[in-house]
């Protein structure tokens, strides 16, 4: 194992034992983590650790996000008793006509964005790496020493009141369905409701609303959402060519892309912005929850012993991130045979009472599993917006929400201006 140690100041209560596993497990993440796919190991030209104190000297690669890098790093060296990272960054200056930060399929619409010294990343007639003129020395280097963001330090988005993610442990429950479902429920109780969608790598909700063909125009270098049965949506789906083209990016510019839809969006005042969360535990729902103001989460689950165990997995995580737990959706409950009428429990029997009552949140619903309700998505008309015999299921869930949200509210931010 190549050592990057070069300076090692230990606790009095560290052995020297558990200080060369400390630096070897250090030693393991930086070899691991990848930027640009080149390991961050080769862009290191000074490591101290101090304690559990990090400081890190980085040259880093003109497109890379120095604070993202910061977060993941913290995120994946906290299991080894590290509690603070400090970066020194250097970055090279934008080569000439340097393109966007953004991978090709997505720079024709995504705005612009600045990289961590303020530049424009694709700012014209920039001077090359190598006839660049000296820098200062607060030019050439960006220290972060800030620690990483939690959801009491965020400020609230002036627009919106309250942001609402839906999510789940796995994948295949039904919670994009579920998601566009309770956002027009919403909307259909007389609240101003938005949507993002926040799957980077699969995009449902242009499809479920209709919108799949409408592209987000671009106003000041900010989004103009798209406007969907009176809803403000966008997501990414809203911005590539076609309904086959895959997503095919590695973390931090997926979780750069949906930072990108949430503060490069001029989002009209809404009551609600509604997020359709990936499924799992990984890198974009740890950016939300440390960068975007989170008045609580919605798990969707399903009966079955397999999706409860992950949908735990999911509510241990937003109650380490503080983020508040509003209350678990059962999916797929009940199943009504369209034949002979008989009734039968398919994936089980109470399992969304059993976690709602192990983790003390409310159960906000049960919801049958009906061919109807995936057809009516698959037209791009839901349930809620087709007043069918489904919609009274989501608008029960809705109630629950609104009935339980306000003691969760975060304090309104009036003086952020944009």
């Amino acid at each position: 194992m190549f050592n990057f140690i070069k300076k090692r100041t230990s606790s009095k209560s560290e052995t020297p034992q558990q200080q060369a596993a400390r630096d070897s497990a250090v030693d393991k993440v930086l070899l691991g983590y990848q930027v640009n796919g080149t390991s961050i190991a080769q862009m290191v030209t000074s490591l101290d650790r101090d304690g559990d104190q990090l400081t890190l000297d980085l040259r880093l690669p003109q497109d890379s996000d120095p604070e993202t890098i910061q977060q993941e790093l913290g995120q994946l060296l906290h299991p080894h008793g590290i509690k603070a990272i400090h970066m020194n960054v250097r970055l090279p200056a934008p080569a000439k006509g340097g393109g966007s930060s953004l991978p090709k399929q997505a720079a024709k619409t995504m705005p612009k964005t600045t990289d961590a010294m303020g530049n424009k990343s694709n700012t014209p007639n920039a001077p090359s790496a190598d006839h660049a003129p000296a820098q200062s020395k607060t030019d050439a280097e960006v220290p972060i020493t800030k620690a990483a963001p939690t959801q009491a330090s965020l400020s609230s988005h002036p627009h919106i009141r309250h942001i609402i993610v839906v999510a789940s442990g796995k994948g295949g429950v039904g919670k994009s369905t579920t998601t566009v479902n309770i956002a027009l429920a919403l909307q259909k109780l007389g609240n101003r409701v938005g949507v993002l969608d926040a799957d980077i790598y699969g995009p449902s909700m242009p499809t479920m609303l209709g919108v799949a063909a409408v592209k987000p125009e671009l106003e000041n270098e900010q989004f103009v959402p798209i406007d969907a049965h009176g809803m403000a949506m966008l997501s990414i789906g809203s911005l590539l060519d076609g309904d086959n083209t895959p997503v095919a990016w590695r973390g931090p510019k997926a979780t750069g892309a949906l930072m990108q839809l949430y503060n490069q969006t001029n989002w009209p005042q809404l009551d609600y912005l509604v997020i359709d969360m990936p499924p799992g535990t990984g890198d974009i729902q740890l950016t939300l929850a440390q960068r975007i103001p989170v008045t609580g989460a919605v798990i969707v689950t399903t009966p079955q012993h397999i999706a409860l165990l992950d949908a735990q997995k999911g509510i241990e995580m937003f109650n380490k991130t503080n983020i508040p737990v509003l209350g678990v959706v059962e999916n797929m409950a009940l199943h009504t045979c369209s034949n002979c009428n008989h009734t039968e429990a398919i994936f089980g029997v109470g399992g969304g009472e059993r976690i709602a009552e192990q983790y003390h949140v409310p159960l906000l619903g049960q919801l049958p599993l009906a061919s109807g309700i995936r057809e009516q998505v698959d037209k791009g008309v839901p349930s809620v917006l087709a007043n069918d015999e489904f919609a009274p299921y989501y608008l029960s869930i809705a109630k629950n929400i609104e009935a339980n949200i306000s003691r969760f509210a975060k304090p309104v931010n009036d003086k952020r201006i944009f």
